[in-house]
């Protein structure tokens, strides 16, 4: 597979972030080159690049882009943090290019050197993330799953897979985890709407890795719990505040809805860079909002009445008493205990949130 996001620097080309475009997928694997912050904010903004873990990296990158170029690094980065409001992990990975740039400014250094070292960094540290967050999952269902000897019937909401990270994903790491232990009978996928990230992105990387996989309407999930053919939810987060409730793809709230009522477990799987302990509870995570046509369809395409009103929020926010666990690279926890599976890790991330856990509580 093309690389989900590099970063490039040829002769006669100048710097460049280059990712997979995913607004092209599944019909065409091409790379989009963003050659400036404008064109990889815009890249962003159209979800040509979308999921927490990797806008964090492509945060980071564009702050080193900025000072590759000769821009204004602080304006830049200002710009890229708030490209997509609801996923923390844009704001975190500017912020940690950043202040690496700050700080080799300062002293006299290799600032634009030092911002892409940030970003090639907080690069690895996803993929090592993703990686035992497969295996920490692996475990959970292990754990909660032990009478289902002919394989778990996993169901999964949006897109977690490798295009949201620097590695194999996030929740579909487990469910790939699942299938290499030779565990998983079934992948369920939503198609999830309105722009269908399980259709286009969930199966075509279902598909490559040779998961047993089917696709389903968002509005037939209700009826696979209802035959007791769904084992457990896995889905993802793009913001973790600090009494652990979750904000994710919208349709992920009723998910949980439905898992609690019929007793299925409701795992999120998230990295740590997830988590943000300066926003106190879920009804504080702000929820982007994004245009009318994603709905009403464009063109020859639309379905609905030109000028109709419409609620097109990207994320719904699901409370911690609904999701059974939450698993990081530091292992698992439930929600409630966010702070205390943070503080147990030791990450730049890790770090910085027992900082701001500390001035909270001051």
């Amino acid at each position: 597979m093309t690389a989900v996001l590099r970063w490039a620097d040829e002769p006669g080309g100048g710097p460049a972030v280059v990712l997979l475009d995913q607004t092209r997928l599944p019909a065409h694997e091409e790379e989009r080159w963003c050659r400036d912050v404008p064109a990889l904010v815009r890249a962003i903004r159209e979800l040509a690049v979308r999921g927490a873990p990797v806008l964090g990296v492509a945060g980071a990158y564009g702050v080193a882009l900025a000072a590759a170029r000769g821009d204004d690094v602080e304006a830049a980065a200002a710009e890229l943090a708030e490209a997509r409001p609801t996923a923390v992990n844009l704001r975190y990975g500017v912020e940690r290019a950043r202040a690496a740039w700050r700080a080799a400014g300062r002293a006299g250094g290799d600032a634009t050197g030092t911002a892409l070292a940030a970003a090639r960094e907080l690069h690895a540290e996803d993929a090592r993330a993703s990686t035992a967050m497969a295996g920490h999952g692996l475990e959970l269902l292990t754990r909660l799953l032990p009478a289902r000897e002919a394989g778990w019937r996993l169901l999964t909401h949006c897109n977690t897979g490798a295009l949201v990270s620097g590695g194999e994903g996030t929740a579909l790491a487990v469910v790939r985890a699942a299938h290499t232990a030779g565990r998983l009978e079934r992948l369920w996928i939503d198609e999830t709407r309105p722009l269908l990230q399980g259709a286009r992105l969930t199966t075509w990387e279902a598909a490559r890795w040779g998961l047993p996989h089917t696709l389903l309407a968002d509005n037939a999930a209700g009826s696979l719990f209802a035959a007791g053919a769904v084992d457990a939810v896995l889905i993802g987060a793009d913001r973790v505040s600090a009494d652990g409730s979750v904000a994710n793809k919208v349709g992920s709230y009723p998910l949980a809805v439905l898992a609690h009522h019929h007793g299925v477990p409701f795992v999120v799987v998230a990295p740590i860079s997830t988590v943000d302990l300066d926003t106190a509870r879920g009804a504080d995570i702000t929820i982007e909002q994004r245009g009318a046509e994603e709905v009403t369809g464009s063109g020859d395409g639309r379905h609905a009445p030109a000028g109709v009103a419409v609620h097109n929020p990207a994320f719904d926010v699901t409370p911690p008493d609904l999701v059974s666990a939450l698993v990081t690279e530091g292992g698992v926890a439930p929600p409630s205990e966010v702070r205390r599976l943070a503080a147990g890790y030791d990450g730049p991330r890790a770090t910085e949130l027992r900082e701001a856990d500390g001035m909270m509580k001051a």
